[in-house]
């Protein structure tokens, strides 16, 4: 079916489009014959009527056959007869119209002749119109294709990321534990069982693409609250959330690997400890998250530490592009990560990505 047939408004558009037409031939008619012009109106309005649906007959032709230049030659001869029969029945249908008035002499001097070679004009029109409807499909088709594939790999992507999350924060925690075996049996079991809890919240909400900034951050305290067990009073967390903030979507597991490096490159390396503050608040539609952890300058940068930063670097670039901003670096003694993005709800995101 033509597009214009699939719907009423479409086809009340397509019929309007033909008035101007029809004023032209009109007052052609009327200015060749010297009779009335209501005379031309009643005669040519049911001729345009019907040629207006002779005219969609291109729509089948033009898919059938797409616009080639070697195929030009072929395709206007084929037009042309299609326009010669068209213009015909346009002819054909004013005449029975103006017999059946008592209308033909509208159709004399020359007027015929005139109507005949305005109708093969308007039919080439119409070939033409519907090559260029076509050509602006396929670049809507095209231009979703890509959109689709540019998605596809967008998702690949980050689930690989993802892939990679995973065994590194279990590596770091079961790392700890066996560290703590040797020191502490009971700390051992109990962190065994904060990292159980943990895990199985990462796994649940590692299954979502986006999710509440409230339940990110919730992740990262029961990482640390994992930690605590080995390291005591070493470890310190302080933590200012704004409420209006929470619900703002993230990427799952996003602050994970920022959390991990705070403590295996930063408190692990210092004898008296520190302390990992974590800050997040929203400014004009964007959440800010501020993590900063004390670190020992002089012990240099351990293998693997930036492993992590790369992963949020690339996760926030694949997913909002030139929307978030990433930054990172050590002074006197305190290391900041700084992160920008759009505050989007959950439900909202994942439907995107």
């Amino acid at each position: 079916m033509h597009p214009i047939l699939a719907t009423q408004r479409r086809l009340m558009l397509y019929l309007l489009a033909w008035t101007p037409i029809l004023g032209l031939l009109v007052y052609l008619s009327a200015a060749v014959t010297g009779l009335p012009t209501w005379w031309a109106l009643e005669v040519l309005a049911p001729a345009c009527l019907v040629f207006a649906f002779v005219c969609l007959s291109p729509w089948q032709i033009c898919r059938a056959r797409p616009l080639r230049l070697s195929r030009v030659v072929p395709l206007l001869y084929l037009f042309l007869g299609a326009g010669t029969a068209g213009s015909l029945a346009f002819l054909g249908t004013a005449a029975i119209v103006a017999y059946a008035f008592s209308r033909t002499p509208i159709l004399h001097g020359g007027m015929a002749g005139i109507l005949f070679g305005l109708g093969v004009l308007v039919y080439l029109l119409s070939a033409g119109l519907h090559y260029a409807a076509l050509a602006v499909e396929e670049s809507h088709r095209a231009e979703k294709r890509e959109m689709e594939a540019q998605a596809l790999a967008r998702e690949a992507q980050l689930q690989s990321l993802r892939i990679q999350l995973n065994p590194h924060f279990l590596f770091n925690s079961l790392h700890s534990i066996g560290a703590l075996t040797t020191l502490d049996g009971a700390r051992a079991r109990e962190m065994c069982l904060k990292l159980a809890d943990f895990l199985r919240s990462s796994l649940r909400l590692g299954e979502r693409d986006v999710i509440p900034l409230g339940e990110e951050i919730g992740l990262a305290r029961q990482y640390l609250e994992v930690e605590r067990v080995r390291f005591g009073a070493r470890l310190q967390v302080e933590a200012e959330v704004a409420a209006d903030c929470e619900n703002c979507g993230v990427p799952a597991l996003l602050l994970q690997p920022l959390v991990e490096n705070a403590v295996k490159h930063g408190i692990a390396g210092l004898l008296e400890g520190g302390a990992i503050r974590l800050q997040a608040e929203r400014t004009a539609g964007e959440v800010a998250i501020t993590l900063e952890n004390a670190f020992d300058a002089e012990s240099g940068t351990e293998e693997g530490a930036g492993v992590g930063l790369e992963n949020v670097r690339r996760r926030l670039r694949v997913r909002y592009g030139q929307r978030a901003y990433f930054a990172a670096g050590a002074r006197d003694g305190t290391y900041r990560v700084e992160l920008r993005l759009p505050c989007e709800s959950p439900m909202a995101s994942s439907s995107r990505a």
